[in-house]
């Protein structure tokens, strides 16, 4: 017998996933918001110490002396937790809060991001080769379910279910490659900030908590697309 889609069995495989990725968001969410209200004893900003940080790292920033044209710039940017590093244009994207602001969350966010950059520039081969397989994930990412859905339940094709499930994989391949890189960012951040002594003790507690919680939601997102790929097997496996 033929389920439709969001009736199939399979989605029970999907469901772990669901609880994990929903605990992951709301660790994330209530640890930053705890630790958004956590101040410094030095009163250092996010951007103050991302500048330090990187000059702590012999990486230039955008302005700075050492800069050949090639440097990191840093900048504020609308939303909330929408901090990034763009390797393309060599620019630490930090949030409002971030770049403002003077907490604990705010701090290792920050000096995360930084961790971005000097992979960056220092060619870390993980960093190196996620960016690589990124734009190939992405075209894979936006095809995969389409095509498969076609095959799926129009043209009962086990072909282009078989080529949504080869893009499909790309884009899980791209999530696991994500994992060593942000864990690897996490742990420069934690180091940048305890040697240049940005944060005491309990404050780096803190600042790992934070990345910690963060760190999750990647993990659980892997979690999602795995099970997510499983699904898409076992579905056009039962179709052939």
């Amino acid at each position: 017998m033929m389920y439709p889609m969001f009736f199939d069995p399979t989605m029970l495989l999907l469901i772990p996933a669901f609880l994990f990725a929903a605990w992951a968001q709301l660790k994330v969410k209530t640890t930053y918001a705890k630790y958004s209200k956590v101040g410094t004893r030095r009163g250092l900003t996010g951007a103050d110490v991302a500048l330090r940080i990187l000059r702590d790292a012999d990486v230039p920033s955008k302005g700075s002396r050492y800069d050949n044209g090639d440097g990191v710039g840093i900048e504020a940017i609308g939303g909330k937790m929408s901090d990034h590093y763009d390797p393309r244009a060599k620019q630490l994207r930090l949030s409002q809060d971030v770049y403002y602001g003077q907490s604990v969350a705010a701090l290792g966010i920050a000096a995360h991001e930084v961790g971005h950059a000097i992979q960056h520039s220092r060619g870390y081969a993980p960093l190196m080769a996620r960016n690589f397989v990124y734009p190939i994930s992405a075209i894979g990412s936006s095809l995969a379910m389409p095509l498969f859905f076609i095959g799926f339940f129009f043209v009962k094709s086990v072909l282009l279910m078989q080529i949504g499930i080869l893009l499909f994989s790309l884009a899980v391949m791209f999530t696991v490659m994500t994992l060593p890189v942000e864990f690897n960012a996490s742990r420069r951040a934690m180091r940048a900030l305890a040697d240049g002594g940005y944060l005491t003790e309990d404050e780096l507690a803190g600042a790992r908590k934070v990345l910690s919680a963060a760190a999750m939601t990647y993990v659980a997102s892997t979690a999602m697309a795995m099970l997510q790929l499983l699904r898409m097997v076992l579905l056009a496996n039962r179709r052939d």
